[in-house]
């Protein structure tokens, strides 16, 4: 496996942390964000990149689609906010 998958299996296993211990909220914030996370990880190009360039596209494209999302109002601002400190925590 490499270390682009190994990071992917950090990340989703931090996630799924959330989801067991935490609050309603939390709960909420870390479900959204994995199916952004989910789909972002499935649109990174499969080349032989270094892994940090391949972190860096999955960075690229999480922040492209989570702007469009909250530029769609799909969140309320307290909510981005938290969907941005979860994603600077783990990606």
């Amino acid at each position: 496996m490499s270390l682009f998958w190994e990071n992917i299996d950090i990340i989703e296993a931090q996630l799924d942390k959330i989801v067991d211990s935490g609050s309603d909220d939390e709960l909420f914030i870390a479900s959204y964000f994995h199916g952004h996370f989910s789909l972002a990880v499935s649109r990174v190009p499969e080349l032989n990149e270094a892994t940090d360039d391949k972190m860096a596209h999955l960075r690229q494209i999480l922040t492209h689609n989570l702007t469009e999302a909250f530029a769609n109002r799909e969140l309320d601002d307290a909510d981005q906010h938290k969907i941005w400190a979860l994603f600077e925590r783990l990606v």
